[in-house]
This record gives structure tokens, C-alpha cells and sequence, in this order.
């Protein structure tokens, strides 16, 4: 197998095409970090959306309670007397 010499401009255009090549995976990486901020944005609005729903939820759940044992209330005392 031959054995390739390595001169110093030959080191230097590998380090150099090395730098351009990390040069771009750090430009795609960018690309990539600004997409994630869109999808944390969008989980955030989800999130906050989910949070109503659940408040909206409890809400009728509590009314809905309320309105049962005053009904029951309402029998019992009707039953009562």
C-alpha cells in the first residue's frame, strides 16, 4: 500500500476545507436551532390552550356539581316534610 507525504500546503488546504465544511454544519445548525424556536413557540401556545381547556373544564364540572346537590338537596327536602 503507498504511503502518502503530506507537504505543508497540502495540510493547510485540508484544514482549510475541514473549516468550510464545519463552517456550513454550524450554518445548517442554525437553521435547525431557529425551527426548534418556532416548535417550542407553537407548544407554548398548545400548552397555554390545553391550560384553559382544563380551567374551562373544572369550571363546568364544579357548576355542574353545585347544580346536582342543590337538586338533591331540593329532593330530600321535599321528602322531608
Amino acid at each position: 500500500m503507498p504511503r502518502e507525504t503530506w507537504t505543508d500546503g497540502r495540510l493547510d488546504e485540508f484544514a482549510k476545507r475541514v473549516d468550510e465544511r464545519f463552517d456550513r454544519v454550524d450554518e445548517r445548525f442554525k437553521q435547525v436551532d431557529a425551527r426548534f424556536n418556532e416548535v417550542d413557540k407553537r407548544f407554548d401556545r398548545i400548552e397555554a390552550d390545553i391550560r384553559e381547556l382544563q380551567k374551562t373544564i373544572d369550571y363546568r364540572f364544579f357548576t355542574l356539581m353545585g347544580i346536582m346537590v342543590t337538586g338533591f338537596l331540593a329532593l330530600a327536602s321535599q321528602n322531608a316534610f
